[in-house]
């Protein structure tokens, strides 16, 4: 280190204002250029050299430098402005992590909704059908029978099973017209 930057270093340290503004002025421009280089943002690179001359101040009784004063403060920017990229990663890692959580959330609840109002609309048309039609589309969509086995749980043809499921999807599809565009929109997203 320089004779002069330790005679300025020991000025600082005793609160000399004049000797703080002379390594202020002598070295703001240059490093802010560098924390550009850096964070590719004047103000921000401002605000860092700003506060790394803050610093320096705060701690000038206890500022000890046994490099040459340009290569502490070159690399006192260097450090703070990788914790500015450091910090700016996690803030936005955390801000999609926090948009992603809002969407589905939003998503959820909104199938949700629509699942819900859906199911009662599917059960109040399931109400208009005939009740043997009705009893025999519950036995095929809900518990999941083949033709065969409604037809012998019932003691009826499987022709007659086939026209029941048709007359109940017939009726259905007119009932739960309105409704088409939630049925899709239900599915897309079970399928996506």
């Amino acid at each position: 280190m320089l004779a002069s930057e330790t005679s300025l270093l020991e000025a600082i340290r005793e609160g000399n204002e004049t000797a703080f503004e002379m390594i202020f002025k002598e070295y703001y421009q240059a490093l802010c250029r560098y924390a550009h280089s850096f964070l590719q943002d004047r103000e921000e690179a401002e605000e860092v050299v700003q506060a790394s001359f803050l610093g320096i101040w705060e701690k000038r009784t206890s500022l000890f430098i046994t490099t040459s004063l340009k290569a502490y403060l070159y690399q006192s920017i260097r450090n703070r402005c990788l914790n500015v990229i450091k910090h700016g990663k996690v803030k936005q890692a955390h801000a999609q992590q926090e948009v992603y959580m809002r969407v589905n959330h939003a998503e959820s609840t909104s199938d949700t909704v629509l699942s819900n109002e859906l199911e009662k609309k599917i059960y109040a048309a399931m109400q208009v059908l005939p009740e043997q039609c009705r009893l025999v589309f519950k036995l095929s969509r809900f518990e999941e029978l083949k033709y065969q086995e409604i037809a012998d749980q019932l003691n009826i043809s499987v022709k007659t099973v086939e026209n029941q499921i048709g007359k109940a999807l017939k009726l259905m599809r007119e009932e739960l017209r309105d409704y088409l565009p939630i049925i899709l929109l239900l599915f897309k997203g079970l399928l996506d």
